[in-house]
């Protein structure tokens, strides 16, 4: 089974209904497949945070949503996740491309790699890092807690993972 098949058939098993993206090379490939679910409903975001405040919406309509998006934009996240989604305890699980690591074509990528994590830490959001495709294994897990406990979540997916840029 593809990653992407995975990835999705865990977002149905566990009622994600509604998903919000920003492109990514990386996550091309599991975004064609949400486009394609006829279980999530998909729309595609502009900028990271906007997509937060659209799956706020979504919760807060029944739904239980998911944002697919880089790491580069944590920064822009920050403020976002903090006062919506950690405030009101809004359970956001966060697929995330971990641009920056070895192998990084773009150097620009690189200094939010540096930080990404400390961020997430920072702001005691638990995070994930998937490496290896058995990594995908523990997603369904992953997405259990994340509405169990009512907290944004973060799997960060590296170019490893993915099997390159």
């Amino acid at each position: 089974m593809l990653i992407e098949d995975k990835i999705v058939r865990d977002f149905v098993k566990n009622e994600i209904s509604f998903v919000t993206t920003v492109p990514c090379k990386q996550l091309a490939g599991v975004i064609d497949k949400i486009e394609d679910s006829k279980d999530i409903y998909h729309i595609p975001s502009n900028k990271e945070d906007e997509g937060m405040g659209l799956c706020a919406g979504a919760y807060l309509g029944g739904k239980r949503p998911a944002i697919i998006m880089q790491n580069t934009a944590i920064g822009v996240t920050i403020n976002t996740l903090v006062t919506l989604t950690q405030f009101y305890r809004m359970p956001l699980p966060m697929l995330i491309s971990y641009r920056g690591e070895l192998g990084e074509p773009v150097a620009c990528q690189v200094e939010m790699a540096v930080h990404t994590k400390a961020l997430l830490n920072q702001l005691h959001i638990p995070t994930y890092h998937f490496h290896k495709e058995d990594d995908v294994e523990e997603l369904d897990k992953i997405l259990q807690y994340t509405f169990m406990c009512n907290k944004p979540v973060a799997i960060l997916t590296d170019a490893t993972f993915w099997k390159g840029y």
